[in-house]
């Protein structure tokens, strides 16, 4: 089942990461699929990204990670979401993740992590896949 309007979708870069290709190549990918896709840049801090989160209205958030601090940036942003009441946002993960962290990323409410070698359409996939069974329990 797909949804009836276009998935919105928030990618950012948080922290002092410079580093941008990836997202950029994702966030293309995403609008070739009929996402909407909404790039913030780089260095963002936590607290910008859920404000432009909300105000976006976006179903979808992605991190894009490179600095090796996803494990700090994830505990605070899912802590804040937590709080504000945003369980409704799928959060995702991408980057240098190593796979010794995806389960603690997990426990934390991250719906998934996706390493370099991931397929956008295998991103593609989960988003649709994942927004289509949150809405259905609306």
């Amino acid at each position: 089942m797909s949804v009836k309007r276009p998935i919105r979708i928030l990618i950012a870069k948080p922290g002092l990461d410079g580093h941008d290709k990836g997202a950029k190549i994702l966030a293309k990918g995403l609008k070739d699929a009929g996402m909407e896709v909404i790039y913030t840049g780089i260095r963002q801090a936590v607290d910008s990204i859920l404000t432009a989160a909300i105000q976006e209205n976006v179903d979808v958030l992605g991190l894009s990670i490179l600095s090796g601090s996803h494990l700090s940036i994830c505990e605070e942003l899912m802590g804040k979401m937590s709080k504000e009441g945003l369980d409704d946002i799928v959060v995702l993960v991408g980057g240098f993740i190593p796979k010794k962290d995806v389960n603690r990323l997990k426990e934390l409410g991250i719906a998934e992590v996706f390493r370099p070698n991931s397929k956008i359409n295998d991103i593609v996939d989960f988003i649709q896949d994942k927004v289509s069974n949150k809405e259905m329990e609306k």
